[in-house]
Formats: structure tokens, C-alpha cells, sequence
């Protein structure tokens, strides 16, 4: 009886590197390696494995705004900005005395019955806190107020124009914040919405620091002078910004009235600092540039807090 000869054995099909059970002949046109179609990704010639194409994003350069920020296609801060204003606006109609707790006052005082006077630094020498007023602001070691105010605005018990408060500083976040956010990037549009406010709040302090204001506006006004000098900087529109600047520039008088042109100012002046260190100074100087700012504006409020506390 003759033996029987076995057939050869057949050759194991080849797999995915990553998907041993999946058959494939196809490879990455990067490492050679085999890859099914759930690791299959485009190339310029062929497909890629999903690690490469990993290894290769790390080496690709993101690409940036005119002025070094990251390229954002959403305008994210700004819709962040905006639901914020909006959720502090709501926060002030079911809880009023958050406006108290948290606007741009400098001095005042604080009754037992939670209300607030104005200060009378003569009348807390004598009296202390025998009679049971406290002394409370920005004066009094509550800075914090001089970031808060600018997200607060005027309670619907303050009349018509209140609403429109909210409603006009939110019309021209939504229009200009989201042009200049996306010539900023995110990290620079937030600092130089933050320092504005910051420089509205403190021009506001310096000036009259017995009024409590309020209001988004110190850092509209800084969003509206960074239109006119970015525009400017890249010959995109330049008569249309110019319009805009002046209109924010007769709005600040005409409002001075029934707002704190003060916190518009400073907003304006601080906004215009930042921009102009963004726009002209390069692009590893703009830390410095921006800082410097901020900087400035607490060393005035801190001379201020002297003179009003009598520390010196």
C-alpha cells in the first residue's frame, strides 16, 4: 500500500498589526505594515495606520492667526463670554444682593441690616464698628470686585435703561468679539477682554470710588479700540473702523449721564494698550507687552487704597 502524501500546508493568511483576526493585504505606505480598513487612513499616496498619522500631526506646524494665536474656525471664548454675562444676569434676578456683594465699589459701609452707605472715613475713626456699620470695598482688601463688576449689569430695578444694559453690551460682544477672536486666537482674545475690564474697573476706582459701577461695558470698549487698531494694522476696512471708534466715542459721552464713562475710558485706554502690543510688538514679546498692563493698573490701585486708608 502505497503512502499517502500530505497536501502542503497552506500559507497563513496575513492580518492587520493591529487586528490579528482581520485579514488584509494592504500596508501603511509609511511603516510597511499591514492594515485592515478600520485602520485605513488617507494619505497623499496610498493609506496610512493610525499611528503614523498621529506621529505625523505631531510634526505638522498648527497654523496661526496674523498676530501668533492658534487658529480657532469657532469663536469659543466669545460664546463662553456671552453665557456667562447671561447666567450672572439671571443670578442677580433671583439673588439681588449678589449686585451689592460684587460691583466696582471702592469705599462704602456696610449696615446691619445689609444695606449699603456711602463711607465717611471721619465717621469710622470716631464710631469703629460700635455702630455697626463695617467698612467694605475695593479699599478694604475686596479686589476682587474689580474683576467681578464687569461681568455684572444693572437689576431690571433701575429702570428701562437697565435691560438694555445687558442687552446693547451683549450685542456688540456677539459682533465684535467673535472678528476679534479670530484674528487674536483664544489665549490673547481672553487676556485682552479681561485686561480692558480690568482697566475699566480701575479707572472707575480711581475716579469715584464712592460710586458702585457695574457692566461688561469697560471691556466693550476695549474689544471696539482693538477692531480699529487691528483693522488699521492689516488695511482691512480702516474707514469703517474709524466710524465704529467714533461712534464708542460719542456713545461715552452721551452716556455719561447714566452710566460710568470712567469704566468706559479706562476700558478704551487699556483695550488700546493691549492691542497695540499685539499688533506691533513680535510675537515673543507679547507676554511682556500684555502683562505690562495689568501691572500698571495695580500699582494704581494700590496708591489709591493708600491714600483712601490712610496707609502709606
Amino acid at each position: 500500500m502505497e503512502d499517502q502524501v500530505s497536501a502542503p500546508e497552506q500559507a497563513e493568511a496575513p492580518a492587520c498589526y493591529r487586528h490579528p483576526k482581520k485579514e488584509t493585504y494592504v500596508r501603511c505606505t509609511r511603516c510597511d505594515r499591514r492594515i485592515c480598513p478600520d485602520c485605513m487612513r488617507d494619505a497623499a499616496v496610498g493609506f496610512q495606520c493610525v499611528e503614523c498619522v498621529r506621529e505625523g500631526n505631531k510634526s505638522v506646524r498648527q497654523a496661526r492667526t496674523v498676530f501668533g494665536g492658534k487658529v480657532s474656525a469657532v469663536p469659543a471664548v466669545t460664546y463662553a463670554l456671552i453665557t456667562v454675562n447671561v447666567l450672572a444676569y439671571l443670578a442677580e434676578l433671583a439673588f439681588p444682593w449678589i449686585v451689592g456683594r460684587l460691583d466696582n465699589l471702592g469705599v462704602g459701609l456696610l449696615g446691619p441690616d445689609g444695606r449699603y452707605y456711602l463711607y465717611e472715613q471721619e465717621f469710622v475713626r470716631l464710631h469703629g464698628n460700635g455702630s455697626g456699620l463695617q467698612p467694605v470695598g475695593i479699599a478694604f482688601g475686596e479686589w476682587y470686585r474689580l474683576l467681578t463688576s464687569a461681568f455684572l449689569h444693572l437689576p431690571p430695578t433701575q429702570g428701562t435703561f437697565a435691560i438694555l444694559h445687558v442687552v446693547f453690551n451683549m450685542y456688540w460682544l456677539w459682533t465684535l468679539g467673535r472678528v476679534v477672536e479670530e484674528v487674536l486666537g483664544r489665549l490673547r482674545f481672553i487676556a485682552l477682554y479681561l485686561v480692558s475690564g480690568l482697566g475699566g474697573s480701575a479707572l472707575a476706582y480711581l475716579i469715584s470710588p464712592d460710586q458702585a459701577a457695574l457692566g461688561a461695558s469697560g471691556a466693550v470698549f476695549g474689544l471696539a479700540v482693538a477692531y480699529f487698531v487691528f483693522s488699521r494694522r492689516l488695511n482691512h476696512d480702516p474707514a469703517g473702523a474709524t466710524r465704529l471708534i467714533v461712534t464708542f466715542l460719542i456713545w461715552m459721552v452721551l452716556s455719561a449721564g447714566i452710566s460710568s464713562w470712567e469704566g468706559h475710558l479706562g476700558g478704551l485706554l487699556a483695550g488700546g494698550a493691549v492691542a497695540l502690543c499685539l499688533a506691533h510688538l513680535p510675537r515673543n514679546r507679547h507676554l511682556v507687552g500684555v502683562g505690562a498692563v495689568p501691572a500698571l493698573l495695580a500699582v494704581l490701585v494700590v496708591l489709591k487704597t493708600s491714600q483712601l486708608t490712610g496707609v502709606v
